[in-house]
């Protein structure tokens, strides 16, 4: 298992002007829009467990550097040092009462704008895959990201807050699958792709459907 920055380069595609000019500007109005939700949204979380108001892990992003990524926590305290790194399922017992409320509308993923403005990750790409996690090859024996044929390509452009196989795929579909998707969208990318996502990233969120969503929105 490994836990440490790719050593050798990982070929980047070039990310066009326009893109990180909308991951600026869209960033910006976010924080300055939401801004007086964090405190509240703070303060539900502490009160109902008294642990910790963000969760922060390592992550994934371009080229194989690492990166620390940030939520409002929505599980228990020291889920990950309990459970290990496991992507969450449906019901999961680990998920707070406020933590689902805060996905059902993807108000978790907010601190995740900090993450964009400082560069490491762009409102459309991958999602970034967390270190150490523990997924199966296609012999179905246990690895971790860096160690599939797949990850290289995908470490190619910056991850993304949200993606296509995100909107279009059923939170527990197989890794391949989503791995196709995520392909797809390095293959496609365009500043209007990434604007037509962001949309209905935001119908999802303003619906509360992200915990509910189907295979078509």
């Amino acid at each position: 298992m490994t836990g440490a920055a790719v050593e050798d380069p990982i070929p980047l595609e070039s990310e066009s002007l326009p893109k990180r000019a909308l991951d600026l500007a869209f960033g910006g109005f976010l924080l300055l829009a939401t801004a007086p939700a964090w405190p509240l949204i703070a303060l539900a979380v502490k009160l109902e467990d008294g642990g910790p108001v963000f969760y922060r892990q390592r992550r994934w992003g371009q080229g194989g550097k690492l990166f620390e990524l940030f939520k409002f926590r929505t599980m228990v305290p020291d889920s990950d040092e309990k459970h290990g790194v496991v992507e969450a399922c449906d019901e999961d017992d680990r998920v707070t009462r406020v933590g689902a409320v805060l996905r059902s509308f993807g108000i978790d993923e907010l601190p995740q704008v900090l993450n964009i403005m400082k560069g490491e990750m762009s409102f459309v790409g991958p999602r970034p895959l967390a270190v150490g996690e523990v997924v199966h090859d296609d012999d179905g024996n246990p690895t971790v990201w860096d160690r599939l044929p797949e990850f290289r390509r995908r470490m190619s452009v910056r991850p993304g807050l949200t993606s296509l196989a995100t909107l279009y795929l059923p939170k527990n579909v197989e890794r391949r699958r989503k791995f196709r998707y995520d392909l797809l969208y390095i293959r496609k990318r365009s500043l209007w792709l990434d604007v037509r996502l962001i949309a209905l990233s935001l119908w999802v969120s303003v619906s509360g459907r992200w915990e509910t969503r189907q295979e078509k929105i």
